[in-house]
């Protein structure tokens, strides 16, 4: 009999894993997400998958899109899944939380991973793995980056009057959470910080910060057999604090090319496969599934070369939206067509409805052969409860929205 394959959207699960709990309950502006970005998946999921999501709002919009895009585009319900054989689930990272959500719907366990398959991405998502690799990946003068996991005061305190600007880091957190930038001084605020997060994850990983110029990553996808093929490389933008904000919508040779406006081409090559073999050894036997590495360039001004490259600033165990924007740039663009790839929240919905609205009559869609050549496309629906937007603009001018 043919199984069904499910695709799941849970923004939360950086959190969720990082709290280790069962009965964790995410945050009201992660749930928010989910919620509103539900059907994302539908953009990244093969022909003959469903997403898990509400019936509402959904059905229409994920009809127009088949019918706009020339392929496949459905859902199932909680209620109707839970009646299914044979299900081969799919979420954007799994963790205890999700499938004690999945058994409570009735699922059966035999289509869900073990608990122990969860601890051990749990165990390898820690940030000390990250560090680890990072220190193997110092392959000549154009790379650069240091992380020390340290587990007492005295280290606390030494790292940052050390450093005119560190960065602080929970072993477990994610989607730019986590994180305490310090400028030179170990204030009674950061001595708190650091105080919970070891008392909760036992150390905390410290990092000099970079003159970052460029973020970007290399995506790969591991089988769980100890094959880890390179799916793309991602080049995308945050804010300030470090949470995500757009991907551009480039081809992977343009991509590359872009980079090496900053080192050359022969060392991200080289990068590349020497991740495929640390991450086959590393997370290649028992990791099923996308994973990436977020990057940096950073600018050395009074030093040659002037450009290197920071060659593991996080490992994503889990599917990521520069995976998400490889499908995109490659599956419904035309050939040629570039764009942007953004992910934008407003507290008011009234705002999410006039961007969504502005952007329709600024840059109107046209399409040809179910591909993009230029204009605005939602990937979701907007509703009047909606706080996110995630779209795509292209052939346009598109700066303002990195």
């Amino acid at each position: 009999m043919n199984s069904q394959t499910i695709y799941i959207f849970n923004p939360d699960h950086d959190l969720a894993l990082a709290s280790g709990e069962t009965n964790y309950m995410a945050p009201v502006s992660a749930r928010q997400m989910a919620a509103d970005l539900a059907v994302l998946p539908a953009w990244y999921m093969p022909d003959e998958a469903h997403i898990l999501a509400p019936s509402a709002y959904h059905l229409d919009f994920l009809a127009t899109m088949s019918n706009r895009f020339h392929r496949p585009m459905s859902l199932i319900t909680a209620p109707e899944l839970c009646n299914q054989e044979h299900i081969k689930i799919f979420p954007w990272g799994w963790n205890h939380s999700l499938l004690k959500r999945l058994l409570s719907i009735g699922i059966d366990e035999c289509y869900l991973p073990t608990k122990s398959y969860i601890q051990l991405i749990r165990k390898y998502a820690h940030r000390f793995y990250a560090s680890e690799l990072l220190s193997r990946l110092q392959l000549n003068n154009f790379f650069c980056g240091e992380a020390f996991w340290l587990r007492n005061e005295n280290d606390w305190k030494d790292f940052i009057e050390k450093h005119e600007r560190c960065l602080l880091k929970a072993p477990l957190s994610g989607s730019g959470k986590g994180l305490n930038w310090c400028k030179g001084t170990f204030t009674s605020s950061i001595k708190g910080w650091c105080s919970r997060i070891n008392t909760s994850q036992d150390g905390i990983i410290a990092e000099p910060v970079y003159n970052k110029t460029e973020d970007f990553a290399m995506e790969f996808y591991s089988n769980g057999n100890g094959n880890v093929h390179f799916v793309g490389f991602s080049l995308f933008h945050t804010n300030k604090s470090g949470m995500y904000t757009s991907n551009l919508l480039l081809s992977n040779e343009e991509i590359l090319q872009y980079l090496s406006t900053y080192v050359p081409i022969e060392e991200l090559i080289q990068l590349r496969d020497c991740l495929i073999k640390e991450l086959s050894v590393l997370l290649g036997t028992f990791y099923h599934g996308y994973l990436g590495i977020d990057m940096m360039i950073c600018h050395f001004p009074e030093q040659k070369p002037f450009y290197r490259i920071h060659p593991c600033v996080e490992i994503n165990l889990r599917m990521n939206m520069g995976v998400t924007s490889r499908f995109l740039a490659d599956r419904y663009l035309a050939p040629g067509v570039t764009g942007v790839f953004k992910i934008i929240y407003s507290s008011c919905p009234t705002d999410i409805m006039k961007v969504h609205l502005h952007m329709k009559d600024s840059y109107p869609l046209q399409t040809r052969e179910g591909q993009i050549i230029c204009g605005y496309q939602p990937l979701v629906p907007i509703t009047p409860q909606s706080h996110y937007l995630a779209f795509i603009c292209c052939g346009a001018d598109f700066s303002n929205y990195k």
